[in-house]
């Protein structure tokens, strides 16, 4: 747990937990409209004119600054109850992750045969079944979704947490609460006029690498397997 100031060592605990708490909740988030994607998913299959739009907007969502999406999040869950929370803080990210999964459906979809869909539809299946049902590539993107990529995208992002989980230096778990988060630590740290919580915030940063690392690996390792899956 983090030291009070002057006293030696100390670490980031508090800041790891809340972290993947957030994480967990933005996945939630993102993931909770994943049968109107798939459905906006065939439809953009079937409509070119209509794919252009849906890509473009997604492209355009994801271009938003993250500092737009926290003051959006901090409108719509912070003032109306007048309280930082975490559930705040992953309602946010949750909205900057929805874009990257929007568009990985879409790619993952793309993996579906077309002789496996026109089979569906010869046996009597609608165009959505033939195209996310489990024992095929489709059905590992209603599985998979995305999640590991998106959340390996946005899980260092600061601006949008500042405004909503806010930050707390003790060790709580509440999702109603401000709870602790290595990004807005290690940028108080950073600033911080003291030379132990400049080495600490080295430090955070450190283990911020390895979670991109670590998120992007598991999305390449989804991406495998599914291209495993259609080769075969």
């Amino acid at each position: 747990m983090p030291k009070p100031v002057g006293e030696a060592g100390g670490g980031m605990a508090n800041a790891i937990v809340g972290t993947l708490i957030l994480i967990v909740i933005a996945a939630s988030v993102a993931h909770s409209g994943r049968r109107d994607r798939r459905h906006l998913s065939v439809r953009v299959r079937q409509d070119a004119q209509f794919a252009t739009l849906v890509r473009f907007t997604a492209d355009v969502l994801n271009g938003v600054p993250s500092i737009v999406i926290g003051i959006f999040a901090y409108g719509l869950a912070v003032l109306p109850v007048h309280r930082f929370s975490a559930l705040a803080g992953g309602l946010a990210l949750g909205f900057m992750m929805i874009p990257i999964i929007t568009r990985t459906t879409e790619e993952l979809l793309n993996l579906v045969p077309s002789s496996l869909r026109e089979g569906a539809l010869a046996l009597g299946a609608t165009r959505g079944a033939g195209g996310f049902r489990r024992d095929g590539p489709g059905g590992a993107a209603r599985d998979h979704d995305g999640n590991p990529r998106g959340a390996g995208a946005h899980r260092g992002e600061t601006a949008p947490l500042l405004f909503t989980s806010f930050n707390n230096r003790y060790f709580s778990t509440r999702l109603d609460q401000p709870i602790a988060s290595l990004t807005v630590q290690v940028y108080t740290y950073a600033i911080s006029p003291y030379d132990d919580w400049h080495r600490q915030a080295w430090a955070g940063a450190l283990v911020l690498v390895a979670f991109v690392f670590v998120f992007s690996v598991l999305a390449r390792m989804v991406t495998r397997r599914l291209e495993r899956m259609h080769r075969a």
